[in-house]
Formats: structure tokens, sequence, C-alpha cells
């Protein structure tokens, strides 16, 4: 078993080598592509999201999600135990620098995932109980009519179920375990029965039930964890200056810092920042295009707009409170040196301003982040279920993520961990290929055309009035350009 692990790593680590390039090229092209849709809609966006905001929402149905259900659904997912154990790997494997690289990945991030949110809205379609659906393979089928387009569908529906269904939800359960085992002495095979059932709870309740639990809980769990962080990096103030400036500092020269720091180098701070970022707010992963694909919004871009805030929240602010409180507890040489990783660094820094509470605090926090990324992932698998064997499969496959859960909460999962990573990474490959081939269609809708949706056309069709779908595409355009002529004067 050792050595398949062995090689599923050394696989791994070619694999992503080539992903991380491709994902932040990604990022790049569509920045310029969208003319910085990031900077530009980053006001309307924020206000879209919260200008209205309520924890009590319309229910989801047929008809999808309200736009806010949409994007808690895919921070349940984003927001994980990635934000507390991955952002500290970062740290002691990268040094603070990996930080400063972490915002460069995700800023270049939140163009891509403006592209997929965008695509999703446009390709959705209603599945054979009339639900609404969408996701990487409806824009797959739209980039490569044909064999191709079909293959990579299904080829990225098989990934994603393996990834997150079933390998995904098993280690993110363990994760639950073992923080539980480790602050409370509670008995993992209790711990996993518990999650379980909740879990099951919440699956068989549908979509209804889904977007109910993700917008109420992630505003709760994200205010918990950053209240508790904030609480820390003021405790530690005096250390504050110098873990910011240690961020820049290190993104270049971390040699200049001295101590354990200084043996790390750019390249270390730039691989492990870049990946952190975007493991963590899933950019281009093909994973949260599912959750935004059923917002109910006016048009396409304005779901893209808001996916753009879910990866801010996960990274500018989630990320960068763990980062702060564990740079200024100024432990981190002493982790670097002793080879301490993932959770205790966390756990560490904030018992630096809750004493033994921080390991309790902590375990709470990744409760919470854990389990929202079960609901999530389960998910976005479900919806691919959904497309490779119909609704009547959706039941049989939520009874085997239940079990993964279960027996996820018992098991050391190193392989099936690094198998999860693997699937991911198989899963990216597809998504990226059509989100290049589609890049018209999202510049577009940055620069304010109308897009209309597939499904919109089809009714249009089939009552006759395709002339006037064409019509308001052309007008849009021809709008468009006068607006691009007038700037020029």
């Amino acid at each position: 078993m050792d050595a398949f692990n062995n090689i599923v790593v050394a696989v791994n680590d070619f694999v992503w080598l080539i992903l991380l390039f491709l994902l932040i090229g990604t990022g790049i092209f569509y920045s310029f592509r969208t003319r910085f849709v990031q900077v530009r809609r980053f006001r309307k966006a924020w206000n879209r999201v919260f200008g209205g905001f309520s924890l009590t929402g319309e229910k989801a149905g047929k008809d999808g999600m309200s736009s806010f259900q949409a994007l808690a659904t895919a921070i349940a997912a984003q927001v994980g135990t990635g934000n507390i154990a991955g952002c500290a790997t970062a740290l002691v494997s990268g040094g603070p620098g990996a930080i400063f690289w972490m915002w460069l990945a995700s800023f270049f991030g939140m163009a891509t995932i403006y592209g997929e949110a965008v695509l999703a809205q446009k390709t959705r379609v209603r599945d054979d109980n009339g639900q609404i659906t969408g996701g990487p393979i409806y824009y797959m089928y739209e980039a490569f009519p044909g064999a191709f387009g079909e293959f990579l569908a299904r080829f990225f529906s098989f990934a994603i179920i393996f990834a997150l269904g079933f390998m995904g939800n098993m280690v993110q359960s363990n994760s639950i375990s073992d923080a539980f085992y480790t602050a409370f002495g509670a008995p993992k095979y209790i711990v996993g029965i518990l999650v379980a059932i909740v879990a099951a709870f919440i699956f068989l309740g549908g979509i209804e039930r889904i977007a109910g639990f993700t917008e109420k809980v992630v505003p709760f769990m994200a205010l918990l964890y950053l209240i508790g962080g904030v609480i820390i990096i003021l405790v530690n103030i005096r250390n504050l200056p110098a873990a910011v400036a240690s961020v820049f500092v290190c993104a270049f020269r971390p040699q200049a810092m001295g101590g354990a720091i200084a043996g790390i180098t750019v390249r270390q701070a730039m691989r492990y920042g870049v990946a952190r970022g975007l493991f963590s707010n899933e950019a281009g992963m093909g994973s949260t295009p599912h959750a935004h694909a059923m917002a109910k919004v006016d048009e396409p871009q304005h779901q893209g707009e808001t996916a753009m805030i879910g990866v801010f929240i996960d990274t500018f602010v989630v990320l960068t409170v763990t980062a702060l409180v564990i740079l200024t507890s100024g432990l981190l040489d002493m982790d670097i040196t002793q080879g301490i990783s993932g959770t205790p660094v966390a756990q560490e820094a904030f018992a630096t301003g809750f004493g033994k509470f921080g390991a309790i605090f902590v375990a709470i926090c990744l409760l919470f982040f854990a389990f929202s990324t079960i609901i999530g992932w389960y998910f976005f698998a479900a919806a691919n279920v959904k497309h490779l064997f119909g609704t009547k499969m959706l039941k049989p496959f939520s009874g085997i993520v239940i079990l993964c859960i279960l027996v996820g909460a018992l098991l050391k999962v190193e392989l099936v961990w690094n198998l999860s990573d693997l699937f991911n990474g198989l899963m990216v490959l597809p998504n990226l290929l059509a989100l290049l081939a589609l890049h018209g269609t999202v510049h577009r809708a940055a620069m304010g055309e109308k897009i209309i949706r597939n499904e919109e056309r089809k009714t249009a069709e089939m009552c006759g009035e395709r002339q006037k779908i064409d019509y308001l595409e052309e007008t849009s355009r021809n709008v468009q350009k006068g607006m691009q002529i007038q700037g020029e004067f």
C-alpha cells in the first residue's frame, strides 16, 4: 500500500506542477480578456451580495435558488479545512512570502471564476424532474460539440464524483473526528456516526434543505472564526507591523528575515502560495459553477460578479486572518525548526490568546468548515450523478457518500487524500479547456452585452421568437460598440 501511495504522490506532483501553470495562466488571460472585471465590477459585486443580505431568503426549488444561497453553497465548499491546516502548511513550507503569492493567484482567480459562473448560467438546463441544474459539463458540450465534448464531460463527471463525493468527503470527515479526538477525547466512531446522521438529514432534503443550511451556517461559521482570529491578532498587535512586512519581504528575499525562514527560497514561497490560493478558492477547478448555475438572477454576468466575492472572502479574508494569527504569534520560526505543520500550527497560534481553549476553538471551527465542505461537495458531485445516471440514482449515491463519511472518520486517509488530489487535478484540465474555448462569451458578458441563456433560446425557438432573440443580441452588441467608440473620444 505504501508503494502505491508513493506512486500516487509522484503522479500528483507531476500533474499539479503542470496544472498550477495552467490555472494561473488562465487567470491572467481572463483578467486581460475581461479588462480586469475583478477590479472594474468589484464594488457592484459587493453591493449585489450584501446590499439585500438576508439569512432567510426564499426557499430553493425547481427554478433554482437565490443568488446569495448559490454563493453560500459555493463558499461552503471553498472555505474548508484548507483555510486553517492548508494555510499553516503553506507558511511552514513557503514562509510568510507564500501569502503574497497566495493573494496574487487569487486575484487572477477572481477573473477565472467570473467566467465559470457566467458560462454555467448560460448553459444550464433542466433535469428529468424539471429541476434547474448546470455546471462545467454543459459548457463543455457547447465548447466542443460532438464526441470530444461528450468525452470531456463524462470524464469530468466521473472525476468530480470520486474526488469530491467519495474520497474528498472521507477526508473532511476524518478532519472532524481527528480534531474532536484531540480536543475532547471523543471516540472517532461516535463523531463519525453523528456527522453521517446530520449529513444524511440534509442530503435527503434535497436542494431546499441544502440551500437553507448553507445560507444560515456559512455566514455564522465565517463570522465566528473571524472574530476569534481578530481577537488573537489584537492580543499580539505589537507584532502586526512586522508580520505584514514579512509577507512582502519574504515574497522576494526570504533570507532577509533570518532564522529558519532564511532557508526558504523564493521558488518555495511562490509554489506553496500559489497552490494554497488555488486549492482553497477552487477558481478554475470546475466545482463551484454547479452552485452558481442555479442562481435566480436577471443576467448571467450578475452571478459572475457574485462568484468573485466568494474568492475574495475565502482568500483575502479568511485565509489572510489565519496567516496573520500565525505570523503575529511569533511561533512560525519554531514550527519550521521542529517540523510542525498543519492544524497544530494554528492551534498553537490561537493558544497565545486563548490558552488551552485555543485547541478547542480550532476544533469547533474545523467542524463547521469541514462539514459545510461535505455539504457543498455532495451537491457538486450529485449534479454530475444526475447527468450520468439520471435522478433515480441520487438516493443510492447519497447512501454511498454517507458510508464514506462514516468510514472516513475511522481511518488514516493519507492515500485517500492523495487520490482525491489526483482526481481533483484530472477534473481541472477539461474545465480549463472549455473555459479557454469560450472566452469570447465571457468577454462579451464582461463588456456588458446581453447573454441569452440556452434555455431561454430554446423556449423562444419553441414559441417562434428566435428572431426576437437575435435582435436583442445584435442590439446589445451595437450599443456596446457605440459606448466604446464614445469612450475613445
